[in-house]
């Protein structure tokens, strides 16, 4: 991204941040009117935290990860808990609002304080509780999705081939090269014909994160491994990474289509927002099919489900895609459905099927709250039988 971009994101993002912690401050300290320094401490450290969460964001740009790795994880916790605290005072606010239009509310000021002191608690205690389900869910690893899509064009012998899609690993300042190296052993494990990673592997630039990457030299599958960009790639170097997954043996497919044994073709385009990031960027899924034998299913890697409409156009027959993470913490589970067609799991509209995975890692936040990491095993099943499509989770 562009210095001008960069600068106004983090303005944008301050500016938020401010007015975020300034509400948390006022509904969670303030008007609880704690006792002794309590109050004073805590504004302090909100205000301190209000500065820090977009200040972060440019100094892991450049920093080591060896020196923005801590800061992460303190800058990251702190914003899935300061989600949940402001929901939450929000959702106590409404209810504060709808009990003094009642008139429900004491008219004794003591009981009007022991109430929102109780409110306070309640908050804290509940952003508290859910981030702590977040972190278990991170901790508890990816699930073993295994998908089945029937294609009425596939060959009956290529029946069973197996697809294992990885994507959104999100490889940076709080996920590193051992987390990979189980990814890749478990994909490995799946024994794949194709493995897939649409999008979103990195938070970082090649120079910091190369040797975290290295782990997918190991990857095995018959027919290759394929890599689209995502939207993080282009906040990270994506010519810089694109060139260094080349190196490292993965095939990165750009507005183009390959021919899978004969069996099915296989296209992949560029993340959806590539045009607004690089010249010579950008979905193009009509160019990626072009030309393509209509006898064959056509297979579409795209990180975002939003290229979906294009891709029925195009007469593709599945697309797999990511970037959504299932919402990766609630409420974003529904706010996503207001930018994406699709948030997660398996979806068919007229004769194209869509696959949309919750992601390998996480973003930001150590925490999914609702919804859990993934490793998918997607298996063509040769049927013009939309029943046959399935979704079973392992793990």
């Amino acid at each position: 991204m562009s210095a001008s971009r960069v600068a106004v994101a983090v303005a944008v993002v301050s500016a938020i941040f401010v007015l975020i912690h300034y509400y948390v401050w006022a509904r969670v300290v303030r008007d609880a009117a704690l006792p002794g320094p309590w109050g004073r401490v805590l504004g302090v450290l909100l205000a301190v935290l209000a500065v820090l969460v977009p200040l972060s964001f440019v100094a892991m740009r450049w920093l080591p990860r060896a020196v923005n790795a801590p800061l992460a994880w303190l800058v990251y916790v702190w914003m899935g808990l300061g989600l949940y605290l402001f929901l939450l005072a929000l959702a106590g606010d409404l209810g504060w609002t709808v009990a003094r239009l009642v008139g429900a509310l004491p008219a004794d000021p003591d009981r009007r304080r022991a109430i929102s002191r109780l409110l306070a608690a309640a908050v804290a205690g509940g952003a508290g509780a859910l981030g702590a389900w977040g972190a278990v869910n991170v901790a508890r690893g990816y699930q073993i999705k295994r998908v089945r899509v029937p294609l009425a064009r596939l060959p009956g012998a290529a029946s069973g081939y197996r697809i294992v899609q990885l994507t959104d690993v999100h490889v940076g300042p709080t996920i590193g090269r051992e987390f990979l190296e189980g990814v890749v052993r478990q994909a490995n494990s799946l024994a794949p014909d194709l493995v897939v990673i649409t999008g979103d592997l990195v938070d970082g630039t090649v120079t910091q994160l190369a040797p975290l990457v290295e782990p997918l030299r190991e990857l095995v599958a018959r027919d290759g491994v394929f890599f689209v960009t995502g939207n993080h790639e282009y906040y990270s170097g994506a010519d810089a990474w694109i060139a260094h997954l080349r190196a490292l043996g993965i095939r990165v497919l750009r507005n183009e289509r390959v021919s899978v044994r004969g069996l099915f073709d296989l296209a992949g385009v560029d993340d959806h927002s590539a045009a607004r990031m690089l010249p010579h960027h950008g979905q193009d899924v009509a160019r990626a099919a072009a030309g393509r034998d209509p006898s064959r299913p056509l297979v579409l890697l795209a990180h975002q489900p939003k290229a979906f409409a294009e891709a029925r156009a195009a007469g593709v027959d599945l697309q797999i895609s990511g970037h959504v993470h299932g919402g990766q913490m609630v409420p974003f589970n529904w706010l996503a459905l207001l930018d994406q067609p699709f948030v997660r799991g398996l979806h068919r509209v007229g004769d194209t099927w869509i696959y949309v995975s919750t992601g390998t890692g996480y973003w930001g936040p150590p925490m999914r709250v609702g919804t859990r990491a993934e490793i998918t095993h997607v298996e063509l099943v040769a049927s013009d039988d939309p029943r046959l499509g399935s979704v079973v989770v392992e793990g």
